[in-house]
């Protein structure tokens, strides 16, 4: 892969990075105890039953939302250390060179098309 390539697919992981930062921290916030993982905001919007009923239902969605997000974080921060460590863009089952078209797509992708889950 050539240098600028690589330049680009960094530029866009580092980016991507910082707009899942930005949404994770909308609806979670870093846990305190454990590096990389978050927990999912419980906003109290009253004591009455309707609040309550909403309340539930916003933590029921940014839960899921919260572990998607932070999943997707992790991935863009393994394939930025890949970049440093020199093992970009090779696939993790076969060791061969994933291909440009499915790093553009995916700049995280960890395997080639072959062996995705």
């Amino acid at each position: 892969m050539d240098h600028n390539t690589l330049n680009q697919l960094k530029t866009s992981l580092e980016q991507e990075k910082e707009t899942l930062t930005k949404e994770l921290h909308s609806i979670a916030e870093p846990d305190k105890h454990l590096k990389g993982d978050w927990d999912a905001k419980y906003v109290n919007l009253g004591s009455e039953w309707d609040d309550n009923a909403q309340e539930v239902t916003e933590y029921a969605t940014r839960v899921p939302l919260e572990h998607d997000l932070e999943m997707r974080l992790l991935e863009v921060e393994m394939a930025l250390a890949r970049i440093d460590q020199g093992t970009y863009g090779v696939c993790e089952i076969c060791g061969e060179m994933i291909p440009i078209e499915r790093l553009t797509a995916n700049p995280a992708a960890r395997t080639c098309v072959q062996h995705t889950k």
